[in-house]
């Protein structure tokens, strides 16, 4: 049976272990022999079962992950149907939010459970067997997983290496140098367990349905990257493509972000799906109904519908900026087969029978849509075209082409293989069908990852550690676009124009500051996020980040 399937059975069952994921709020008095966990995590079944449990607390917290690094960037705005729509997207998007941001606070939380469940099994499951030692090596890499984010969204978030007792849970801060020491030693620790399978082949799909050494390994090669270990980064990712045991998907790069891709060749990391219409409602997600164009602003024609294949549904967040799409010309020109992939203009949603509805406008949109989030019917367990919330596509981590960025970064930085920096970028390239490059240096890393992986959750922490986020960032939410029919405006009266029945004449039009802003963009404090406001609430020991 495979791992994946047994995984997904167990999860039914396991809804009762997710409750106790609340160590420091719940004391329930037990009744009975149900035991506790000194007396569970004996057997293979129960350490799956942990597994199972630590597997739902990451999907869990996948979709403000994605939410808040990616409305960070300046890969998208927040869009959605109207202005207001979603204020706690806004306030990202827009760099005006602050302590109570419902998405900084839940990714804080999700991420700490996640670290939990780790520590759940690091501690309890102790048998020798394969099954349990491969629980443990994983509970290692999700809890350095997890602390990865810690460290480079917060730097100076609590270390909890252990389950806490009572009189532990007022955790003080850490420090940067303390976390990215705990996630290398975590990661070390899973790699040298030889409990982490490889796969068989790259088009082994089992194996990337769990964690693999290699996938250890290109994460502890991310991890001494962002500290500035070049040598030791471009080592241990040269491990990962030595291995021959991933490739860039030979497909068509638009299907990447689809479930006819899941767990391909290119697959690093996925928080799993099934297609299974009998357990649709258990896998009930709204992440790719946010990512769909505005449903009810816009006109699906049959192109789109029977042609294409685009599922309605959907709400409109996450429109592409125009910064991004002229990113994509400037590296690929207009017809770019990558940028065509990626993010499609008005004139050519157009072909595909695509328009704004008359009257309406788009917030948030300056005549661009993402392409590779549309959402598809061959996406769909069950295809529900008011409310897209049931599909399979895995939710995307890590794949295989920010391994191959990360390695000619790290040889470009410390001064290794010029020869290697070349032909990993260029593999990129390849597949992107552009000229290859005879040289690299580090803008063109900086450009290749913008467009190889927008709107997939690196851009933010990139020009965090480049030095780049106050010059890229700084204007991010002055002014926000709209884009599509306004009411015509008399230029001598100011008045709106109306025709002979008396009803307002519309202009489409781009409006390039359609909502303006006095607090705006990236500064300073900006570095690290604010420690939740519900953490400081009830932790008199831990301090909050400098200048929030």
């Amino acid at each position: 049976m495979k791992a994946t399937h047994y995984i997904y059975i167990l999860f039914a069952a396991l809804l009762t272990l997710t409750c106790v994921g609340c160590e420091d709020r719940l004391n329930i008095e037990k009744h009975g022999s149900l035991g506790g966990p000194e007396n569970y995590y004996k057997t293979d079944e129960e350490a799956e079962a942990a597994v199972a449990s630590m597997l739902i607390s990451w999907r869990d917290v996948y979709s403000n992950w994605f939410y808040v690094k990616n409305l960070l960037s300046d890969d998208a705005y927040a869009g959605g149907g109207s202005r207001g729509d979603n204020a706690q997207m806004e306030q990202l998007n827009e760099f005006t939010f602050f302590t109570d941001n419902s998405m900084i606070s839940g990714l804080y939380s999700g991420l700490y459970t996640l670290v939990y469940k780790a520590n759940l099994i690091i501690e309890n499951v102790t048998g020798g067997s394969p099954i349990m030692k491969r629980a443990v090596a994983e509970a290692k890499f999700y809890r350095a997983w997890a602390y990865l984010e810690l460290v480079t969204l917060w730097g100076t978030a609590p270390l909890v290496d252990h389950l806490l007792a009572p009189s532990e849970y007022h955790v003080s801060n850490s420090t940067p140098e303390v976390l990215w020491a705990f996630v290398e030693q975590n990661l070390e620790e899973a790699i040298s367990s030889n409990a982490l399978p490889s796969k068989s082949g790259v088009d082994d799909a089992d194996a990337t349905s769990r964690v693999t050494l290699e996938t250890a390994k290109a994460h502890l090669g991310k991890t001494y990257l962002f500290q500035g270990k070049y040598a030791e980064a471009a080592a241990i990712l040269d491990e990962v493509i030595d291995s021959k045991k991933y490739e860039l998907y030979r497909g068509d790069f638009d299907m990447l972000g689809h479930a006819a891709t899941n767990n391909c060749s290119e697959a690093m990391l996925e928080v799993q799906r099934r297609n299974n219409s009998e357990q649709a409602w258990n896998q009930f997600v709204q992440f790719y109904i946010m990512l769909g164009w505005r449903t009810s602003h816009m006109v699906y024609g049959p192109k789109a519908l029977s042609e294409e294949g685009i599922s309605m549904g959907t709400y409109g967040f996450f429109n592409p900026t125009k910064s991004l799409y002229d990113a994509f010309v400037e590296r690929e020109g207009v017809d770019g087969y990558r940028l065509h992939s990626s993010i499609r203009t008005y004139e050519q949603m157009n072909e595909i029978d695509m328009t704004i509805n008359a009257g309406l406008y788009l917030i948030g949109n300056e005549g661009y849509f993402f392409w590779k989030t549309r959402l598809l019917g061959s996406d769909n367990i069950i295809d529900q075209s008011w409310f897209q919330s049931l599909q399979y596509t895995n939710l995307r981590v890590m794949r295989y082409a920010e391994v191959l960025l990360m390695a000619a970064e790290a040889h470009v930085m410390g001064g290794g293989s010029a020869d290697k920096a070349v032909k990993y970028i260029n593999e990129i390239r390849t597949r992107a069908k552009l000229a290859p490059l005879s040289s690299v240096t580090l803008d063109d890393v900086k450009k290749e990852k913008r467009l190889e992986l927008c709107l997939e959750g690196t851009r933010f922490q990139d020009l965090v550690r480049w030095g780049d986020a106050k010059a890229v960032l700084s204007e991010q939410g002055k002014s926000i676009p709209a884009y599509g029919y306004f009411p015509k405006i008399d230029p001598n009266t100011g008045e709106v124009v109306k025709d002979a029945q008396g009803n307002p004449v519309f202009e489409f039009k781009l409006e390039p500051a359609n909502i303006k802003n006095s607090v705006y963009g990236f500064q300073d404090k900006h570095m690290l996020l604010p420690i939740p406001y519900s953490e400081l609430n009830v932790n008199p020991n831990i301090k909050q980040n400098i200048n929030w």
